[in-house]
């Protein structure tokens, strides 16, 4: 998976998620994508940039990363 792809789906995460829970799915999204993310190396903030969303939520999609090591995705 391209850092472009991931850029994509994590705009459309962001997208669709129901008013309020934008940063929950920007967190579900480092999770769910966190071993691509640390396999290929990939810079969140590339991902961020990518995705067109504030630069800011950089943080957040690193807190969905560390994350992962404790919960696993449900879908």
């Amino acid at each position: 998976m391209t850092k472009n792809e991931l850029g994509e789906i994590l705009k459309q995460m962001y997208d669709k998620a129901p008013q309020g829970y934008q940063v929950a799915n920007i967190h579900y999204f480092g999770v769910k994508y966190a071993e691509v993310i640390n396999r290929y190396n990939y810079n969140v903030k590339d991902i961020i940039g990518l995705s067109g969303l504030n630069p800011s939520y950089a943080t957040e999609v690193s807190k969905g990363i560390k994350l992962s090591k404790y919960v696993m995705p449900r879908s």
